[in-house]
């Protein structure tokens, strides 16, 4: 698909006015939607790249702020923001859903057709408008195993793929069990892939966590889990037209 056109959209969340990376695909009539969350620095031009990439296979895609604008390249500057966020489920919700009144709110958009995939932070966002109830036809994370209890899990009404790396020390074999007990005690029809040898944030190119331990890009399984993400969709949220 051609023709796809970008802009900058401003909405409010979490006390912040955040601006989000609209891509929309060629054409005139309504299309099923992905809002696409990002790794804990914020918005980049990696997640700006994903949500073009979508629109060029036909989805409307949204890639979200989770910090008013800016983009938290030192680990202590992200940190300092993200843990809050990721202890607090309602904020992380607020966040979601302020993004998500916005993907449903465009015109290209058909918002009986809207999934959501996220990564590190932002993948925490989509899982809790899951747990929240959002109708959405799929969910996929990558780096983001956050559990909520087995009752707010029980909410989430689509299926469930994460992915993560056998090396990632944030989100261990332990969280890892943890995790897919949650959902599997929750009914929800979910998927785990876990990735050899790779580390945390293993899709995100290298450049903004030069010296984080345990965080590294891996050149193979990052293709693999784009097009593990796109037959997520392919299944749940298919173009039609």
């Amino acid at each position: 698909m051609t023709g796809i056109r970008t802009r900058a959209v401003a909405y409010d969340a979490d006390g912040l006015r955040m601006t989000g990376h609209l891509a929309l695909p060629g054409g005139t009539g309504p299309r099923p939607a992905v809002l696409l969350g990002p790794e804990g620095p914020g918005l980049g031009d990696a997640e700006r790249g994903r949500a073009e990439a979508l629109a060029e296979l036909g989805y409307v895609a949204l890639a979200f702020d989770l910090h008013g604008g800016q983009y938290l390249g030192t680990p202590a500057h992200m940190l300092a923001r993200c843990l809050p966020l990721l202890a607090d489920p309602g904020r992380l919700r607020g966040i979601g859903h302020a993004a998500l009144d916005v993907l449903t709110a465009e015109p290209r958009t058909d918002p009986a057709r809207v999934a959501a995939i996220g990564y590190g932070t932002g993948g925490a966002v989509v899982l809790e408008l899951g747990r929240d109830g959002a109708p959405l036809k799929a969910i996929g994370t990558i780096s983001a195993l956050m559990t909520g209890g087995v009752a707010e899990s029980a909410r989430i009404r689509c299926p469930v793929w994460a992915g993560v790396g056998s090396e990632d020390p944030i989100m261990s074999p332990a969280r890892r069990e943890a995790f897919t007990a949650e959902l599997q005690a929750a009914g929800v029809d979910w998927r785990l892939t876990v990735y050899g040898s790779a580390h945390h944030a293993f899709t995100h190119p290298p450049a903004p966590h030069p010296t984080v331990p345990a965080v590294a890009f891996h050149p193979v399984h990052a293709p693999r889990a784009w097009r593990d993400l796109v037959d997520l969709l392919g299944e749940c949220l298919p173009v039609t037209d």
